[in-house]
């Protein structure tokens, strides 16, 4: 099924102005101009952040809508996924969040602006269990690209918990993918972008 939209969700404290989102909506807009292309800047709150996107999402036409999502975002992704039955991509994504932002309660700030902050609560780790699909089967197919070089998330627990999706296993690289862009053609081949 041809995708005619696009959910972008970005990571924990990044924004739609991180790399990997802008370069995901240039080459949408370059190469796929007809398709409907959304990353919002997502709430701290686990909870907050997918009734936002689900809110947004909600008139999109879910047979043909598709999500990506990177590190926190690819773990929204899986559950924006099992809601909508939509394909999903996941770049090196978080696999227990709540495990791993536990030490990160308390005042952060945006990797794209230093001067924004935000605090991350104590009750958001719970929010994120609820959001956990790891027991679920894939409610659609899934394309999972890791970087075995990623210095945030361990590699091997990525491939491990998308045992069903198509993945894509680079040798060395980092969390951030920076070398995505290479990785634009095969998304959209893999998510039929109109």
């Amino acid at each position: 099924m041809t995708t005619t939209h696009l959910l972008y969700l970005h990571g924990f404290r990044s924004s739609p102005q991180s790399a990997k989102a802008r370069q995901m909506a240039a080459y949408v807009a370059q190469h796929h101009p007809d398709v409907t292309f959304w990353c919002p800047q997502l709430p701290p709150s686990p909870r907050a952040a997918m009734a936002l996107v689900m809110q947004g999402v909600a008139r999109w036409p879910h047979p043909t809508m598709a999500v990506v999502g990177s590190s926190l975002g690819g773990f929204y992704a899986s559950w924006v996924a099992q809601q909508t039955h939509c394909p999903s991509v996941m770049l090196n994504p978080a696999v227990h969040p709540a495990r791993d932002l536990a030490r990160y309660i308390g005042e952060q700030t945006t990797w794209q602006n230093p001067t924004e902050r935000f605090f991350f609560l104590p009750e958001y780790i719970g929010e994120l269990q609820t959001l956990g699909t790891h027991t679920q089967p894939p409610a659609a197919p899934e394309l999972v690209i890791i970087a075995q070089g990623d210095e945030v998330l361990d590699w091997r627990e990525m491939a491990g918990r998308y045992p069903q999706a198509r993945q894509r296993v680079q040798e060395g690289g980092d969390h951030a993918l920076s070398n995505f862009s290479e990785y634009l053609p095969t998304v959209a081949e893999f998510l039929d972008l109109a």
